[in-house]
């Protein structure tokens, strides 16, 4: 049994970004207490949790309790496998009912007495405690640094843009279309989702209406170490033109702006556009994953074309922009 700590800016989306790589790697979500998912999943999920952007880490689960004592008694059974010196660090979730003070000492104590070494500041092994309706103690196995994401922010890029969506968001709408080989961003600017995308070992397709993104996004891919990737100046709303293939997923992030930054176009009349011409590169079966502002009913429109809705998520922005993320698949038939 495993254990993920998923964040929880979004964390409808950040469950079913864990649900999507647990499909990949053969596993299943077994129950949620607050952030913290329960996950019946072997060795064979790692590479896929692996890539997560909305999660905070996760570990092998070793014990649940109902009490603090329950916990401690089922500690002294546990085969612990820590390897070198540990540490105990407590998980105070907003929805824990348990007095967890002094549990790091206690706990720190039963294992210490099975032979294993404490180290406080640079211990081997992390054991972690979550403590929200129950009590869930277990072993860090990967833990997902912020600094990572941090750094590829937008203004860490060689080219950017101010608007651009979060590192960690981009890669949980990779995640969503449970992309196995390649992906495509069809509304690419700068190449964030490509970007994350590439770092997992994906070939990205990227398009844009615009020549300096075109070479912008090329500058950041290569900044940051993606090599296989085919970028083209072009039309989202043409796809078929520019591609004689088909695709297994795809991302993207429209812009929400005035006609000045659309080409020309009113907004809503690019989404459905754009809309019908992801529609006809996507493999049956494929998936996208997509934003709109929500004064544009995403999911109407993507219906009409035959999508699937799998999943929207809110999100606001600022006070002029709330937005839902999407996920659609294409119909197999």
């Amino acid at each position: 049994m495993l254990y993920i700590e998923i964040l929880g800016n979004l964390p409808e989306m950040a469950r079913d970004e864990v649900k999507a790589m647990l499909e990949l790697g053969e596993g299943e979500i077994a129950g949620q207490d607050y952030l913290f998912l329960k996950v019946n999943a072997t060795e064979r999920a790692f590479p896929f949790l692996n890539r997560l952007g909305l999660a905070h880490e996760y570990g092998e689960l070793l014990l649940e309790a109902d009490s603090v004592d329950e916990l401690l008694e089922k500690a002294k059974e546990v085969d612990w496998p820590i390897e070198g010196t540990f540490k105990v660090d407590t998980e105070t979730m907003a929805n824990c009912r348990h007095n967890v003070l002094d549990l790091p000492r206690k706990l720190g104590a039963i294992i210490h007495a099975q032979g294993f070494r404490v180290n406080l500041s640079r211990p081997d092994t992390l054991v972690r405690v979550y403590c929200g309706e129950k009590l869930y103690a277990g072993i860090r196995l990967h833990y997902f640094d912020p600094k990572d994401f941090e750094g590829r922010k937008a203004h860490h890029r060689p080219f950017f843009r101010p608007i651009s969506l979060h590192p960690r968001i981009s890669r949980a709408l990779v995640n969503l279309t449970k992309a196995k080989r390649e992906l495509l961003d069809p509304m690419m600017g700068a190449g964030g989702i490509l970007i994350e995308a590439g770092l997992i070992g994906l070939k990205v397709y990227g398009v844009d209406i615009k020549p300096e993104m075109v070479e912008g996004a090329r500058k950041n891919l290569l900044h940051y170490g993606v090599r296989d990737f085919e970028l083209k100046l072009g039309d989202a709303t043409r796809l078929e033109e520019l591609f004689d293939k088909r695709f297994e997923a795809i991302a993207t992030d429209p812009p929400y702006g005035t006609s000045a930054t659309l080409a020309g176009r009113k907004r809503e009349e690019l989404y459905r556009a754009v809309l019908r011409s992801i529609y006809n590169v996507l493999k049956p079966g494929g998936r996208l994953a997509i934003a709109f502002p929500t004064n544009f009913d995403g999911k109407v429109e993507a219906e009409k074309l035959g999508f699937v809705t799998l999943g929207m998520y809110y999100q606001r922005v600022h006070k002029s922009l709330d937005r839902y993320f999407y996920v659609f698949e294409k119909g197999k038939r």
